[in-house]
């Protein structure tokens, strides 16, 4: 009996550590996700003392083809309205929302965004889809690309520090950004 347990260890063992094997071998048949050259411009905010929300929208302004965005929380007035606004002008807005974050003024936000004809999916797939990302033109030479720790929310800049960078005039980086955001939103529902 005590023979037949201690084969039945070390097969357990010799099973766990080929799970483990085939595994590491996996992590490492994974290509290196690419470098992009640095090019363009770069402008980094830190709040509570950057006017983060307004440099923000000043970007989403000067939008001239399409705006995509990846919100963890999508809760300021100001950034919802700039979306709003630029879909009016006729720009291809598009949004992806953590559907776990959906709270009362979250919901607000959604209403307001699928009332202007911007279509929005839940990002479900995820224990947080916890991207803060907003692409601007990404096949333009204009392309901007707008990321940090800032959620898109008024205590983002009043109560809490969080940082943003605009990085400005790459193509490339925001074709791999617009390319993350299309794999995500392949995952996500369509908002109610």
């Amino acid at each position: 009996m005590m023979r037949q347990a201690a084969s039945w260890l070390q097969v357990a063992v010799l099973g766990v550590a080929g799970l483990l094997t085939v595994a590491a071998q996996a992590r490492e048949a994974q290509p290196a996700p690419p470098v992009t050259a640095a090019q363009g411009t770069i402008q980094s905010a830190f709040a509570p003392w950057d006017d983060i929300e307004a440099l923000i929208v000043e970007q989403l302004d000067a939008a001239r083809r399409q705006i995509l965005v990846q919100a963890y929380l999508l809760t300021s007035r100001p950034i919802t309205d700039a979306l709003v606004a630029a879909r009016k002008r006729g720009i291809d807005v598009r949004v992806l929302m953590d559907n776990g974050q959906l709270d009362k003024n979250a919901s607000d936000r959604l209403r307001q965004l699928r009332g202007a004809g911007i279509p929005v999916w839940l990002e479900t797939a995820y224990r947080n889809a916890h991207n803060k990302v907003i692409i601007i033109d990404a096949p333009l030479a204009s392309a901007t690309v707008i990321t940090g720790s800032y959620n898109f929310t008024w205590s983002a800049q009043h109560k809490n520090a969080e940082n943003i960078l605009v990085l400005g005039r790459n193509p490339p980086l925001a074709a791999r950004y617009a390319q993350n955001w299309q794999r995500h939103r392949q995952d996500a529902e369509a908002a109610p």
